[in-house]
């Protein structure tokens, strides 16, 4: 009866934090549907279009600050979020450019993106076991495309696996420690990692090997809905993430 007890207890938390940051995801919903609903061409990129590209991900920033500010303080973990959140928009910006040599200058500002959020994520518990299993999935990944890409992009598709892979590994080492509480925060970043891959994936194989159908919008929707999905865990960053520190 006291576990039912504490289950529900939870249970009403986790609604009433869902309850309160819902109203605060009305600017990324909205600029989220202004990029569908706009879906300028990307042949004859603007100022405009690049903002208009970049503008949901800022308005997950200002999330960010919102919720720090209802907190009375950003902390560590959110300013690192913000931080990543800050990099992919400047990652927009240049992709928007992408056709006209700047698709490298993107990668490196997602790359940059990554490793925030791996800081984000901690390095404990380890979980020797899942970086190499991302591993294996990393290499043949690369070992497919590979025959794709030529001069600078063969280094820099290396380096992004790896930082992508990286921060995947440590969203899924938070999520399986044994023996602690899990939280829905923890399944946000979880799930955003591995949305974060499928995006990529994609957006990978439709530029360097063969044109997937209807692959902008794919990789859009779910290029959002993962930074969505890593940007709401701020909401349920609490002091048992000490936990990590003590481990």
């Amino acid at each position: 009866m006291d576990i039912m007890d504490h289950d529900a207890k939870r249970g009403k938390k986790v609604f009433a934090t869902i309850k309160s940051i819902a109203p605060m995801l009305v600017p990324f919903l909205s600029a989220f549907c202004a990029y569908f609903v706009l879906w300028l061409p990307t042949a004859d990129p603007s100022p405009f279009s690049a903002l208009v590209k970049c503008l949901p991900v800022l308005c997950l920033g200002f999330f960010v600050l919102v919720q720090a500010f209802s907190l009375g303080a950003l902390r560590p973990y959110s300013r690192k979020v913000l931080l990543g959140l800050v990099f992919s928009a400047l990652g927009d910006v240049f992709l928007t450019w992408g056709d006209r040599g700047y698709f490298i200058h993107g990668m490196v500002m997602f790359g940059i993106t990554h490793l925030v959020y791996t800081s984000a994520f901690g390095l404990r518990p380890l979980k020797p076991w899942i970086a190499l299993s991302l591993l294996v999935l990393g290499t043949l990944f690369y070992a497919g495309v590979y025959s794709y890409l030529a001069g600078p992009m063969v280094y820099a598709m290396a380096g992004y696996t790896l930082v992508l892979l990286a921060m995947s590994w440590r969203a899924m080492a938070r999520a399986s420690c044994p023996g602690y509480i899990w939280s829905w925060g923890r399944g946000c970043v979880l799930a955003g990692a591995a949305i974060f891959i499928v995006s990529d994936l994609l957006l990978a194989i439709d530029r360097f090997c063969l044109p997937l159908p209807h692959a902008r919008y794919v990789v859009m929707a779910t290029y959002y809905i993962a930074q969505m999905l890593i940007t709401l865990s701020v909401a349920d960053h609490s002091d048992r993430d000490r936990f990590w520190k003590r481990s």
